[in-house]
């Protein structure tokens, strides 16, 4: 990426909530997001040029970069100018600029010129940075310019704001900067000033929709607009999505998500069928009709249901073993804290799985299939640190638990490094899990997004249709698959089909719609992006990717009212 250390570091951060099932474990084939392969690098495999860290796609970038660099990658390719804090000495040309011809033409320049020694005046003391008496300056040139010299005037306005701003006088740097963009609609200063005012005075949207302007102006080129832009999106995001999450419904995923997220894992003692003698032999007997538990137990009910597909009673079951403290009690906490990820309520899910890892006589399964989890939902939470202390303690109890190399996030971090060496290991690591549990798809897509980010597409697309033969109805392999033909042959048709199919299986799949939003917006289709950027906002399951998901939304938002503003079209795929 053109970005400096910081600008990667925030592009790592925005990425997390990606990785993983953003349920506390499950990984890239369980998952609504997109495993290894973080949000911005998902759209990057469809040539979306983005802004930087939210993920926001806005159009321009990446294409109008390649056409200029005939090829060349992105390093460098960002204008790093410095910080736009001078006055200007000429106006910007604008239409009607020039002098008029006729007798008042003489009289007129003289007016003229007397405007901009006043204003070449205010620049002496700008510089000198004696900002009041060059704001004097500024305003008797706007008192002097004759009203119908637009470029002129909206320099001189556009050089009292710079003023007002050296004095943190947000208020009148956005009067002024409007009364700029008023002469002058297309004026990148006064925009980007305007926009760093809007943030001043805390108008997030009126700031995205100047920084937006500005962004398609310079053919994102410039690194300071972006990542003003990345910043509000990403602060806009949030405040959308704590106030949403906190008042929406817990919503049960697809019964194809949840067998898919189970079957990620190879060592749950949870997800098991009932052993025999749990269920009552007449019972067994009878077609048709749900079996009864021999015991009374809470735990064992909420396996049956499992089994029967009936989810939402699950939590309840359990919670009824636990407060009886019964034979099945660790069972059940790991059963309901699963459930409560599932339901994106991690912070329900958290106590359960402590206890469950502080139960030293509990089976050693559950205890390291509790670790697997709790590290899975640090990651998500940007805690790798705890991630990483998890999974260490997972592998360290229970060594033989391959759960531990599908899910630990070390793997991912591998692959996505420069380290040839990592990248090399990560590589083998993934060929020895596909051999030692060939029908666990979670290893092969896991593999598979390895080999997209190596651009090995051949034989990704391969690891991608084995997960399919495993587990046909995994939605969200569908729509992995589909980036695949973007990026690999850029077959938008195929691509579409694939994650249309995906959204078929499972209309409760987030990263469908999301993956389906970014498309659109390359398209142009921004209401029907934001359409789909709305379905996966009410199906996302933490408020971290709710966040990242509002972040798309807005971004989609704010072109579509830059381009009615300014009769922008931004080239389609």
């Amino acid at each position: 990426m053109a970005a400096s250390k910081p600008v990667e570091a925030a592009v790592v951060a925005a990425a997390a909530p990606s990785s993983g099932s953003g349920v506390g474990g499950g990984g890239a084939t369980a998952g609504s997001g997109t495993g290894g392969l973080p949000r911005w690098q998902l759209a990057l495999a469809v040539g979306a040029p983005l802004l930087l860290g939210a993920g926001a796609m806005y159009l321009w970038s990446r294409q109008r970069r390649r056409r200029e660099a005939g090829g060349r990658g992105d390093s460098g390719s960002l204008k790093r100018n410095s910080e736009r804090k001078t006055p200007e000495g000429r106006a910007s040309p604008a239409p009607g600029s020039g002098h008029p011809e006729g007798s008042g033409a003489h009289l007129e320049m003289n007016s003229l010129d007397r405007a901009q020694a006043a204003k070449n005046k205010g620049n002496k003391y700008f510089k000198a940075g004696k900002y009041e008496q060059a704001i004097q300056c500024y305003t008797e040139a706007i008192s002097l310019c004759p009203i119908e010299k637009n470029a002129d005037l909206s320099t001189f306005y556009q050089n009292r704001a710079a003023a007002f701003e050296q004095l943190q006088k947000w208020k009148e740097v956005a009067q002024d900067c409007t009364k700029a963009v008023e002469l002058n609609p297309k004026y990148v200063k006064a925009l980007f000033r305007r926009a760093k005012a809007h943030e001043k005075l805390d108008n997030k949207k009126e700031c995205l929709e100047d920084v937006t302007a500005v962004c398609i102006l310079e053919g994102f080129q410039n690194q300071q607009s972006m990542l003003l832009a990345d910043k509000v999106l990403k602060l806009l995001g949030k405040e959308k999505a704590k106030e949403k999450y906190k008042n929406r419904e817990p919503l049960m995923p697809s019964p194809q998500f949840i067998k898919s997220y189970f079957s990620s894992f190879t060592d749950d003692i949870i997800s098991q069928p009932m052993l025999k003698g749990e269920k009552s032999d007449e019972d067994k007997d009878k077609e048709g009709e749900a079996s009864e538990v021999k015991e009374n137990s809470g735990y064992l009910r909420a396996k049956q249901y499992m089994e029967e597909e009936n989810y939402d009673k699950i939590i309840s079951e359990c919670s009824k073993e636990i407060d009886a403290q019964g034979k099945y009690m660790a069972e059940a906490l790991l059963l309901r804290a699963t459930f409560y990820l599932l339901i994106g309520n991690a912070n329900a899910a958290k106590p359960d799985l402590d206890k469950v890892i502080s139960l030293k006589e509990a089976n050693v399964k559950l205890r390291a299939n509790a670790l697997i989890k709790r590290g899975s939902m640090y990651m998500q939470q940007q805690q790798p640190l705890l991630s990483t202390q998890d999974f260490n303690m997972a592998a360290d109890i229970d060594p033989q638990n391959a759960d531990v190399y599908h899910h630990r996030g070390q793997y991912r971090q591998a692959y996505t490094g420069n380290n040839s060496s990592q990248i090399q290991a990560a590589m083998k690591g993934f060929e020895e899990v596909i051999k030692k549990f060939p029908r666990c798809a979670e290893g092969y897509a896991l593999y598979a997004q390895a080999l997209t980010d190596q651009q090995q597409f051949g034989k990704a697309d391969d690891m991608y249709d084995k997960c399919i033969d495993l587990e046909p109805d995994n939605a969200t392999t569908y729509v992995h698959k589909g980036l695949l033909q973007l990026q690999w042959k850029q077959d938008l048709d195929r691509g579409l089909e694939l994650i249309s199919k995906a959204i078929e299986i499972d209309n409760k799949c987030d990263f469908a719609y999301e993956t389906m939003g970014t498309i659109e917006v390359q398209r142009g289709n921004m209401e029907k992006a934001i359409d789909m950027f709305n379905k996966a906002i009410n199906l996302a399951k933490s408020e971290m990717e709710m966040a990242h998901l509002y972040s798309l939304c807005d971004a989609a938002h704010a072109q579509t009212e830059v381009a009615k503003k300014y009769g922008l079209k931004p080239p389609t795929l």
